[in-house]
């Protein structure tokens, strides 16, 4: 679990683990989703009855058919004690039914029996899984029929490995956390700069080898230290709040398109494999909206992709060089729509002249090509 990159992953190795440990031929990860109210399955590995699969899209039970975990579990921890584990059986055990139906503790789950039975399991061990105090989900391990039956040792085990789980979860959570943190713009959500930069060069090294098309949008946006001094920087923040939806609005026209803030004002939109008629297209309708915003002055839009006749593309800094060369056009023009590199005339387009020019600017300008 230690690992995992993803929870995902992290319950799948999880699952693994325990079915090995308690010798099961089947075994399960769910999680309570408390806002449904739905018991839902992450993992299945083992042996799969019909109907089951290991990473299931929709499989996913109503908690009120399994009380334990949102009854009988906080019922037994308020006194002070700790969550375990319990079994349940297909069928009776010889000599007459157990007073509670199950070995460990806990109480007949009538939905869970019949489930047994009908994918042809002869016992199962169901453990809670326990995080920041409070019930997560479960762990549940099944034998076929005709094998040993669970014991209480076996459900003491399932406990113990029910805590690990747990850790390991908790774990890969916060890891999940700091990733998002990492590569997110706090006010606006959307993806940051050094998400861009990461993407940027995995997708180049895809253009490099088969060719794949390769387009990116900066945009930045117009007006915006007006209304931070005419209005506060309060109506400021939210003017990018507002553009940043508009931006995740228009990538979600393109798949895989990622909708990032650079910083300040600038924004961009990175594309991988759509052609770059298409993309030039999402970025007018990005000028559209912007300029429909009730802040601020619309937004200038520079684009440079590999499908246009740009010359060749070595490395991120110089597709982020042509983009802003048009964008710096678009501004100075104060253009409502988009300026693309290298349609006016490929390398004597005066945006690709622009961006192979030497860097003499300073101030904002120069900026902008300091990437």
């Amino acid at each position: 679990m230690a690992a995992a990159h993803t929870p995902r992953e992290s319950a799948h190795a999880a699952a693994l683990g325990v079915r090995q440990a308690l010798g099961g031929s089947f075994a399960a990860i769910s999680k309570w989703e408390r806002e449904l109210g739905k018991l839902r399955v992450l993992v299945n590995v083992g042996e799969l009855a019909g109907g089951e699969e290991e990473f299931p899209d929709d499989e996913s039970y109503p908690v009120h058919e399994f009380p334990e975990i949102v009854d009988f579990l906080h019922e037994q921890w308020a006194g002070g004690g700790e969550p375990s584990a319990w079994v349940e059986r297909a069928e009776e055990p010889p000599g007459g039914p157990a007073p509670t139906g199950t070995e460990g503790g806990g109480c007949v789950n009538p939905q869970r029996v019949a489930a047994l039975r009908r994918r042809g399991r002869g016992c199962c061990v169901v453990a809670p899984i326990v995080l920041h105090g409070r019930a997560w989900g479960e762990l549940y391990v099944a034998r076929r029929t005709g094998e040993q039956v669970f014991g209480r040792a076996d459900a003491d085990f399932a406990s113990v490995l029910a805590a690990v789980t747990a850790a390991g979860i908790a774990q890969t959570e916060r890891l999940a956390e700091a990733r998002r943190l990492a590569f997110t713009d706090s006010l606006t959500g959307l993806a940051n700069r050094r998400a861009v930069d990461m993407r940027l060069d995995e997708a180049l090294e895809l253009h490099r080898g088969d060719g794949t098309v390769v387009s990116l949008v900066v945009c930045d946006l117009n007006g915006l230290k007006r209304v931070n001094d005419s209005r506060g920087h309060a109506v400021g923040d939210r003017l990018l709040e507002r553009f940043g939806s508009v931006l995740s609005l228009c990538g979600a026209m393109l798949p895989g398109m990622l909708a990032a803030r650079l910083g300040g004002d600038e924004f961009c939109l990175l594309a991988v494999g759509p052609p770059a008629d298409e993309v030039v297209k999402v970025a007018g309708e990005l000028c559209d909206r912007a300029g429909e915003l009730d802040l601020g002055e619309g937004v200038a839009v520079g684009v440079a992709s590999t499908g246009d006749p740009i010359g060749p593309v070595r490395s991120a800094r110089r597709l982020f060089r042509l983009a802003d060369a048009a964008q710096y056009k678009a501004k100075a023009a104060r253009s409502g729509e988009p300026v693309v590199a290298g349609r006016h005339g490929g390398k004597d387009d005066p945006v690709v002249r622009l961006a192979d020019a030497p860097d003499r600017r300073t101030g904002p300008e120069r900026r902008r090509f300091r990437r």
